[in-house]
């Protein structure tokens, strides 16, 4: 499945303020575009971007870059008929459409949009609004308005390429959004989950709401771990959950899972949080031969009740034996469902040491582990 991202930066956006169009403005360290850019890169295989001809820096600094260049229309729907052109060669499943001014948009949002085209032909993040609302004569209410079934609308809007090429096609103009030409279309919009701060920066004080949420929200922390045990008697070792035939067995006070332990302890190092010793002591005689599973449950509770989730672990393996390739991909899935992840977000792989040291000798495995944890 091929997807690719239009982001529409055509706009002009002056009643923002700051004398230029705000994509261009600078924004917790970078400018606008360059937050919304950098959002989309590895959720899609293409990105385009949705120029005016009057950016001429923009398009000297994006002209060799991995973005797909493309020219503004005199109205939003012709940028998006200009950025879906862009991609007309490139054999697109489905598209994303999204607005420069929105750059605070969260990765879930982006896959959210992305899982619902797989039993969609569109798809597009609101938020059921939950204020009263009014009408209104000036600065005087003359009524209520009910607000059952109302939804505001965020980007990206995803589609089924060929389906919203074909409806912008058709459409006479004048639409809000590329829902409204899809819905025009005859084509079905699901609604996803949409997300409170991604906000779309209109006026000047949507800068410093933008700046915290980008800004002093976020905490990501990155943990190292790094576990060794020897070999002794048994028929087989547990690596990262997973029972594996050998002629040996691993020692150690609990079930000796030197993968498991090294990534418990890049959580708890991510943390700050010591290591499997300091919550586990092998001086404790219940957690002789415990299953290495409590220890990491522990650490990712742990985490979450400190207000974090893990982004992504990844688990290297020393030894020359056992062969780890034919289990990495049970191992993975294990390991994905103890710490409640996707498969996706755990790597596990295998190395050797040339022979050399003890791993080399075969007198035991070692691993070592990097776990990434951000503030929710």
């Amino acid at each position: 499945m091929t997807t690719a991202a239009i982001i529409v930066a055509a706009g002009r956006g002056l009643r923002a303020g700051g004398g230029i169009p705000k994509q261009w403005r600078p924004l917790a360290g970078l400018r606008v575009a360059d937050w919304t850019i950098d959002r989309f890169r590895g959720q899609v295989d293409y990105i385009v971007l949705v120029l005016s001809a009057d950016d001429g820096p923009a398009w000297a600094e994006f002209e060799n870059t991995d973005l797909i260049l493309a020219s503004g229309g005199n109205n939003r729907a012709g940028s998006v008929r200009n950025g879906l052109a862009a991609l007309a060669e490139l054999a697109v499943d489905h598209v994303l459409i999204h607005d420069v001014a929105r750059p605070c948009v969260g990765l879930p949002t982006i896959q959210r949009v992305l899982a619902a085209l797989n039993a969609h032909p569109a798809a597009a993040p609101g938020l059921a609004v939950t204020d009263a609302l009014w009408t209104g004569d000036g600065a005087i209410v003359t009524g209520t308005q009910d607000r059952s079934g109302l939804f505001a609308a965020q980007t990206p809007q995803g589609f089924h390429y060929d389906a919203i090429v074909a409806a912008h096609a058709a459409h006479p103009g004048g639409a809000a959004d590329d829902v409204e030409v899809a819905r025009a279309a005859g084509l079905d919009v699901a609604i996803v989950p949409g997300d409170a701060d991604n906000i779309k920066i209109t006026r000047p004080e949507d800068f410093a709401r933008a700046e915290r949420i980008l800004g002093t929200d976020m905490d990501v922390r990155l943990g190292n771990g790094y576990d060794v045990h020897r070999f002794g008697d048994g028929d087989h070792v547990i690596l990262c959950g997973v029972k594996v035939p050998h002629g040996r067995g691993l020692q150690g006070h609990s079930d000796a899972d030197v993968g498991m332990h090294a990534v418990t302890d890049a959580i708890y190092g991510a943390l700050a949080q010591g290591d499997i010793g300091q919550h586990f002591p092998p001086s404790d005689p219940q957690w002789k031969g415990a299953a290495s599973e409590i220890f990491l449950r522990h650490a990712v509770d742990l985490a979450g009740k400190m207000g974090y989730v893990i982004s992504n672990v990844d688990c290297t393996l020393v030894c020359e034996y056992p062969k780890i390739g034919p289990h990495a991909p049970a191992m993975r899935d294990e390991m994905a469902r103890i710490m409640g992840l996707r498969a996706d977000q755990v790597s596990v792989k295998a190395t050797t040491s040339e022979r050399l040291g003890f791993t080399g000798r075969s007198e035991g495995i070692a691993s070592l582990a990097t776990a990434c944890l951000v503030k929710s």
